[in-house]
């Protein structure tokens, strides 16, 4: 075999491995090398998807949600935000660089298509994290309101169920209180990654959400747009009655950016005496890209 030929042998075989790692999960506990070798594979190739137009949607929305575990998977390793734009940059270019006809292209399509054969009857997945999990469902429903990707909060004697939910996929938190009281307002706040270069993550309060949210001078807010009351399908398991507000769809956006070890924050706003009174709910950030990918 020639040098030629034995580079080509090689570069077919990096390019199909995407299709024998392990599509549907990126497993949270591989090394940085493992998890960005993942990652750029997965970049690589749903990049490719969108432009040469390669995969049904099925295998389509698989393999994005495949590539958003392995993202959080590499973040998870340590691999800074910084590190990770720059390889899921070279994998894009290297993707745009490759004929859509190619024998390269050809051979790793061919052996995701084969990976995914029985992916179309899958309707749910749950995405585990370090302290709660995300919950995704594809099925639908033309008149009931259910939740599309959900987790859920207690927070003192008060539980919230946030996430995605209608065939909208709207960003909607839905809370109940146990005294009774109702919120007249909600905002979602979450670490900026355009100000700021990482995670905010205080290894003193160890498992605790609150000690994973950015200081709120690197934050975002994003106020409910709207409030009424929530569809029983929406309720917390038990509750009777509760209140749905719905965010900009920009917050799914700014929350696929996040790194998974973080939290965000949901303040709910009351009215007091002067000032307004707040409770605080925390939502792990966790593989939230990957569930919403899911959902595609």
């Amino acid at each position: 075999m020639t040098s030629a030929e034995h580079h080509k042998g090689r570069a077919r075989h990096r390019m199909a491995a995407v299709a024998l790692a392990g599509i549907l999960a990126a497993p949270t506990g591989l090394c940085a090398a493992e998890a960005a070798d993942q990652l750029y594979e997965r970049t690589l190739m749903t990049t490719a998807n969108a432009r040469c137009g390669l995969f049904a949607p099925p295998i389509s929305a698989a393999l994005d949600a495949a590539r958003a575990q392995a993202r959080g998977a590499t973040l998870r390793s340590g691999v800074s935000e910084q590190q990770v734009f720059a390889l899921e940059q070279r994998a894009r270019a290297k993707a745009g660089a490759a004929a859509c006809n190619s024998k390269d292209l050809t051979l790793a399509a061919s052996r995701v298509k084969a990976a995914f054969d029985g992916y179309a009857q899958m309707q749910t997945m749950t995405y585990p994290g370090d302290v709660a999990s995300w919950k995704a469902d594809r099925s639908s429903s033309a008149t009931i309101p259910f939740w599309r990707l959900s987790q859920m909060s207690a927070f003192g004697g008060d539980r919230l169920m946030f996430g995605l939910a209608g065939r909208n996929k709207a960003v909607t938190a839905v809370a109940t209180f146990e005294n009774g009281q109702r919120p007249y307002a909600a905002r979602v706040i979450l670490r900026d990654t355009r100000r700021t270069l990482g995670p905010y993550i205080d290894q003193r309060l160890g498992r605790a959400l609150n000690g994973k949210v950015a200081p709120r001078n690197a934050s975002l807010v994003f106020n409910a747009e709207t409030r009424e009351e929530a569809p029983p399908t929406l309720l917390p398991t038990g509750a009777k009655t509760g209140l749905a507000f719905r965010f900009p769809l920009a917050l799914a956006d700014a929350m696929s950016q996040l790194d998974p070890r973080e939290a965000v924050t949901i303040e709910f706003v009351f009215t007091g005496r002067g000032d307004e009174m707040t409770r605080k709910a925390y939502v792990e950030v966790g593989d939230f890209a990957a569930g919403r990918a899911f959902l595609h």
